[in-house]
């Protein structure tokens, strides 16, 4: 196993050198273009870094290949990347900044540098276009990669939770070659054959898997232009003009196809893997997927930023009803899985408890925040014999009858409603079962003791939740107020967004009061 990300690219480059690396459409490079371009750019940030190494380098990214090929100009100087959403807020990259005091950061556009300016950024600044075919050190290069080491820092990612506050989780090399080449490639026996169908925005830590699909195992990427999701017509014909057979999508990403009706029009045709996470994938699209495109693999993929993108997984190997859950399965290779209870300890069957995660992948940290820090990254409660870090990922889960991990909610979606302990992400699944529904999502006020449901339709009519929800939910679980919305909001990593629907709830509430 190599000992870093720069190692993989030079290798895959000496494979395959004029075979295509990465398309958008506009632009696009071969492994051996990407090599050069990588070492041209890393050349230029050593020499004005004068010997600094491991610090953060910004690199903005939209849908294009640059930033991909910029990443890895920033890993051959010595340094991580820290992608920046181009469309990102003045004051939320201001905050970024001053967390990370990085020392360069590396613009695609016009648009780019504006937002860099606005943000009272001062330090180094490149164009990409004008560093890229700058002249390569290679003996620069070569003395600072024989210092690089498998713990270093390879990237950085900032996700802001449930609060809202902007946490920057640093992986190291080990943790994404141990994705990617220790786990996925192997696991799935994905190779230079495969294209990939990149949906992941490259600030969310779900396009890290694109990338070492790509990056190490020889696979061409094809970043699927953002009008195809929007017009799902354009979607299917993208997949079978581009010969895609694998994609790793988030959720709401495969659930949009299917419930747009492509499926049944225009089926891709060479997808063979279809693999979802960050949310639950509700049933009835996944057996939409499965009717449409029978031979591929289907697989639940589970794991936080914090523990290098992936924990678990779970290949669909039997049949679900609508109001079942998926189980997000069993530990990836070289990861392991605690479920704690209150006390700390093992929990048993059917037992659910906290889900924490051990091994390789765990992060080093959250940049410059010692205290979240040390509140996530813990040593493992089961002993104290010799430092075993593990991360504590606020995600209750327990085992079924199977012995697979059944993700029950997050622990802040957790409330107490009408005496009752009730997990928020129960009801979103019965209501996603009701036909018609394609998606549900819940927000609790405890001042009025209250749970607010939001749910869209897939023909923009009201359904009579209430009573719908009768033969599936208890009565202490029904929600007391019912919303339909045209689309619930989503935000940036394509997760449905609860915040949003707070504030929707907090703005109603106020409105009906005043």
């Amino acid at each position: 196993m190599k000992t870093n990300l720069f190692d993989y690219l030079e290798q895959t480059a000496e494979r395959f050198p004029q075979k295509l690396a990465l398309s958008d459409g506009k632009s696009e490079v071969t492994f051996g273009q990407w090599l050069d371009f990588a070492k041209n750019i890393g050349s230029v940030i050593a020499a004005d870094a004068k010997g600094q190494m491991r610090r953060p380098v910004m690199v903005f990214v939209d849908r294009r290949i640059e930033p991909l090929v910029a990443f890895l100009g920033v890993v051959a100087s010595g340094n991580f990347y820290v992608p920046i959403d181009s469309k990102m807020p003045p004051e939320r990259l201001k905050y970024i900044i001053e967390v990370l005091d990085p020392i360069a950061a590396i613009t695609i556009t016009d648009r780019d540098d504006e937002l860099l300016t606005n943000s009272c950024y001062i330090g180094w600044r490149y164009r990409f276009d004008e560093i890229k075919c700058a002249e390569s050190n290679d003996l620069l290069l070569a003395n600072l990669h024989d210092q690089l080491i498998d713990v270093d820092p390879v990237y950085c990612i900032f996700t802001s939770g449930s609060t809202g506050v902007p946490k920057g989780v640093v992986v190291s090399h080990r943790g994404m070659i141990d994705l990617g080449w220790g786990w996925i490639l192997k696991e799935f026996d994905l190779s230079d054959k495969d294209v990939i169908g990149n949906q992941a925005p490259f600030y969310f830590d779900g396009s890290v898997k694109d990338i070492c699909i790509c990056l190490m195992g020889g696979a061409t990427m094809y970043i699927i232009p953002n009008k195809c999701f929007s017009f799902p017509k354009l979607l299917g014909q993208f997949l079978n003009e581009k010969k895609i057979t694998s994609i790793w999508w988030a959720t709401s990403a495969v659930v949009l196809a299917a419930n747009s009706g492509i499926l049944e029009v225009n089926p891709p045709k060479y997808v063979r893997f279809v693999t979802f996470g960050g949310e639950s994938m509700p049933i009835k699209q996944l057996k939409q997927w499965q009717k449409a495109v029978p031979s591929a693999t289907y697989v639940n993929l589970y794991g936080p930023t914090e523990v290098s993108v992936d924990s678990t997984y779970y290949v669909v190997n039997r049949d679900f009803t609508d109001d079942e859950t998926l189980p997000i399965g069993n530990a990836c290779k070289n990861k392991a899985v605690l479920v704690l209870n209150e006390e700390n300890k093992p929990v048993g069957i059917d037992e659910p408890g906290e889900l924490c995660m051990r091994g390789t992948g765990v992060a080093l940290g959250y940049y410059n925040n010692r205290e979240k820090t040390e509140e996530a990254f813990v040593q493992n409660p089961l002993h104290d014999f010799y430092e075993d870090k593990i991360y504590r990922t606020g995600d209750i889960v327990k085992y079924n009858e199977h012995g697979e991990l059944v993700f029950v909610s997050r622990k802040d979606f957790q409330v107490k409603h009408m005496g009752y302990r009730i997990e928020l992400g129960e009801i979103e699944a019965g209501v996603n079962a009701i036909t018609g529904v394609t998606e549900a999502a819940c927000v609790f006020d405890k001042d009025s003791d209250v749970i607010i449901l939001y749910y869209a339709t897939s023909d923009n009519k009201e359904r009579d939740i209430f009573n719908l929800a009768k033969d599936r939910l208890p009565k202490y679980m029904q929600p007391g107020i019912v919303h339909r919305l045209d689309a619930l909001p989503h935000n940036a990593n394509g997760k449905i967004d609860r915040i949003a629907l707070k504030k929707i709830y907090e703005e109603n509430k106020e409105n009906t009061n005043g």
